[in-house]
């Protein structure tokens, strides 16, 4: 779910699109399971998921990058290592 590799984390996340507020709901399977109040079109999704977790996690939007899976509901996420004290609390 969350490796370190040089200078950054990658995070396994599963996305729930169309919810109604922007959550971390737990982890199931190895993933970080999110909900994320955007529809899954034109990118939007994927941008409220970037700016939900620079709020949580106290980035920068532009820290946070999607490695693969821009279009599906798997994705894998590079973040900064400095993320990986803030993000421990939601993968227990």
């Amino acid at each position: 779910m969350l490796q370190k590799t040089g200078d950054f984390l990658s995070l396994n996340v599963k996305i729930i699109p169309n919810a109604s507020k922007t959550c971390i709901v737990g982890v199931k399977e190895g993933l970080l399971k999110i909900r994320v109040a955007a529809v899954p079109e034109d990118g939007k999704a994927n941008e409220e998921l970037r700016s939900f977790l620079a709020k949580t996690l106290e980035l920068h939007k532009r820290d946070i990058v999607i490695v693969s899976g821009e279009k599906s509901r798997l994705k894998i996420l590079r973040l900064p290592t400095s993320a990986e004290e803030k993000l421990l609390p939601f993968l227990s």
